[in-house]
């Protein structure tokens, strides 16, 4: 914590000088088995705001919450006992507290958490906008078992809407404007959890894993290239999660209370192919820095040392589709929970997970670099 502190402390100091310059170039830097299988929010989230660093997301649910709201879908938490230790209460975030987006957010030092695409205003998308959705996929077919929801190419499309509105603000300025964003991206989990791994699932018939992984890589790097012509320049790529040991995969694939064998096997496959397509787009967009975040090293360690002690059961009681029940009472200990519903994590990992995307202590946390260096 001493080293992070340190650095915390370096990149305000280095903030508050650039700001200075970027202040006076332009105003923008102001300031059941059909269902049961699982509610990751994929998306995107880019971030943009004061100091010299803005950010938009796609994610899954470490960075979603609110646009799935107004959604006929049940991959959405906008009541309690989610939110109950967020200041706002429930929102749609995916936890009991902050996402992993929120606490990014902090580290970057800016004010204001970013809002939902589905209700933001234009004032507030020239800080950044978050369009992940519940359940979504790098594939359109991913997540149908549940309801509507904002698969990634649509989300692409409702980024070049923002852009025509930021466009009416900023003029000239925007490209330059979303050159400078954070684009964090976290896709994958639903492509498997809500479609690979679904019983009588036709994308499982039809491909192995390994053909699998390669399709959705082949899609995901279109996907991101789309981004770049949009403008993208800082791009960060979360890998899976540790999808196999949550309480949901523990129950409907583990042998003996362990994680499933299968989901780890194909999460493997996945996530070394999109390191390597991180080399690749370096390679090629030589105007870009993308980067790899590994998003299950934090479980690849001790978790007790970390402070947790339950790490197979959910924080809440969870209903069919493993979120928690509405209104059900929740652990009282949620620090030493690592999950907090079926899936997703409490605020407590999110934390750790993203204090290690930021700063990278570890040579494995992220690839090259993390979001620290990225940004500047």
């Amino acid at each position: 914590m001493g080293v992070w502190a340190y650095d915390y402390i370096w990149l305000l100091r280095r903030w508050s000088m650039i700001m200075g310059v970027w202040a006076y170039d332009y105003i923008w830097l102001r300031r059941r088995w059909s269902k049961i299988m699982g509610l990751w929010a994929s998306g995107i989230v880019i971030t943009s705001g004061s100091e010299d660093v803005g950010v938009r997301l796609w994610a899954y649910g470490l960075l979603a919450f609110g646009n799935n709201n107004g959604l006929s879908t049940s991959a959405k938490v906008n009541y309690p006992p989610y939110g109950i230790d967020f200041p706002a209460g429930p929102t749609g975030r995916f936890t009991n507290g902050k996402t992993v987006a929120d606490i990014i957010t902090e580290l970057l030092g800016l004010k204001d958490y970013i809002q939902p695409f589905a209700t933001a205003t234009a004032s507030e998308i020239i800080n950044g906008v978050n369009y992940a959705s519940g359940s979504s996929g790098i594939r359109d077919e991913a997540g149908r078992n549940l309801g509507s929801h904002v698969g990634f190419n649509q989300q692409l499309n409702n980024h070049q809407i923002a852009i025509s509105r930021l466009t009416k603000t900023l003029k000239d300025s925007t490209a330059a404007h979303l050159n400078q964003c954070l684009y964090t991206v976290g896709m994958g989990s639903n492509d498997y959890i809500n479609d690979y791994f679904l019983p009588g699932s036709a994308t499982s018939t039809r491909y192995t894993p390994d053909q699998f992984a390669g399709v959705l890589i082949d899609q995901y790097s279109k996907q991101i290239r789309t981004l770049h012509d949009a403008g993208a320049r800082k791009i960060a790529l979360f890998g899976l999660g540790a999808i196999s040991c949550t309480p949901n995969s523990i129950v409907l694939f583990g042998k003996n209370g362990t994680c499933s064998e299968s989901i780890t096997g194909a999460v493997q496959l996945f996530n070394v192919r999109l390191k390597s397509l991180v080399d690749q787009l370096n390679k090629e967009l030589t105007d870009s820095k993308v980067i790899y975040i590994n998003s299950t090293g934090t479980l690849g360690r001790d978790p007790t040392k970390l402070g947790f002690k339950v790490f197979k059961s959910s924080c809440c009681q969870v209903n069919n589709v493993g979120l928690c029940s509405p209104s059900s009472t929740a652990c009282p200990n949620r620090n030493e929970f690592i999950f907090w519903d079926g899936f997703h994590p409490t605020e407590a990992l999110n934390k750790l997970t993203a204090a290690r995307a930021f700063h990278a202590p570890d040579p494995s946390d992220a690839y090259p670099f993390g979001i620290s260096q990225l940004v500047h």
